[in-house]
């Protein structure tokens, strides 16, 4: 039988690895970006299951409002990314760090 704890234990085993792919691949931006919405679902998949256990709905609606936020992120950042790349020719972290000002 499968209890809140399992899927607590799933959920905090997915925001570990979606942020240390933030911080230990700061080069990749695609990277950075695919970490952060990992750890986004790891949230939302905590709303979802608590939401399921307390018998509540509240927990699947911040769950669906995080997901259109989440999408609007990757689609905005991904758009930035690809307008950068045709600009320079390069995505990396360290470069855009250099030209900030």
């Amino acid at each position: 039988m499968i209890n809140i704890n399992h899927i607590l234990f799933i959920n905090l085993i997915l925001f570990l690895i979606g942020l240390t792919g933030i911080f230990l691949l700061k080069k990749n931006l695609i990277v950075i970006l695919m970490s952060i919405e990992l750890m986004l679902l790891a949230v939302n998949l905590n709303f979802i299951s608590s939401s399921y256990f307390l018998d509540d709905l509240s927990g699947q609606l911040f769950a669906i409002f995080i997901l259109t936020v989440a999408a609007a992120e990757s689609a905005i950042g991904l758009a930035i990314l690809v307008v950068f790349y045709r600009l320079r020719g390069i995505i990396s972290v360290d470069f855009i760090n250099s030209i900030k000002g």
